[in-house]
């Protein structure tokens, strides 16, 4: 719960004193210096001090606050689900063969940018070469990608990755290699540790030439976990 530490943020966001917040919230200041230092108030305060600010009261308890973006939490405040969690459903853009069977599309590097801005566009997903794995579950979605770099050694630059679709980002198991396709930074394969609590995921690469680092969970769009190298060799 990280209430008493969003008050006093939200409170310091405002620029409002503890002698201000508590006059406009009708509380002593003594009252508000306690629930700052982890003192519950009644359901009814919680709920006034959720309409001051526009948080909603899940925000208000749940999320620390701190850790977000300014944009992150201006969205909160307009009254969207801003997903910090992992928890929220993702719906994923897929492609069929013939027979209805899913297919596997291929994401070779050239047409990676235009991934990370029409993954959730069927016309696109359609268009990308496919091919079958006959090996793997069934019950699971799978996705090809072409690697960059070195980073992950010994999977070398231009090899091809199938991984499977994660829908709940809670499940990630930590240290799973995974493609993580982002909105700035592009598509990259990382060994990957939750840091969900905090809004954040730490990547981090296994040819040790690379420093880890964290990426804020709004600038995930998908994440594909690891299952298997493809041997094949091929110009897309």
């Amino acid at each position: 719960m990280y209430f008493a530490e969003n008050l006093k943020f939200l409170r310091k966001r405002r620029q409002k004193s503890q002698m201000e917040l508590a006059s406009e919230l009708e509380l002593t200041r003594t009252t508000l210096s306690g629930y700052e230092k982890n003192v519950q108030p009644p359901f009814r305060t919680l709920i006034k001090i959720s309409e001051y600010f526009n948080i909603s009261l899940d925000a208000l308890i749940k999320y620390r606050l701190e850790v977000l973006s300014e944009f992150q939490l201006s969205q909160i405040e307009k009254g969207f689900d801003v997903d910090v969690t992992g928890n929220k459903l993702r719906l994923l853009s897929i492609s069929v063969d013939n027979e209805g069977k899913e297919n596997i599309e291929m994401v070779p590097v050239k047409a990676q940018a235009g991934y990370t801005n029409s993954y959730g566009d069927l016309d696109f997903i359609a268009g990308l070469p496919k091919f079958k794995l006959p090996f793997l579950p069934e019950e699971k979605t799978y996705r090809t990608f072409q690697i960059q770099g070195d980073s992950m050694l010994p999977i070398k630059e231009g090899s091809w990755v199938t991984c499977s679709f994660v829908e709940n980002w809670n499940h990630i198991k930590d240290g799973k290699a995974c493609i993580v396709v982002t909105k700035d930074e592009g598509i990259v394969f990382k060994v990957v540790y939750k840091r969900l609590k905090d809004g954040n995921f730490l990547l981090v690469s296994s040819n040790r030439n690379y420093s880890p680092y964290e990426i804020s969970v709004s600038q995930v769009l998908e994440i594909w976990q690891f299952e298997t190298v493809n041997s094949f060799e091929i110009e897309l």
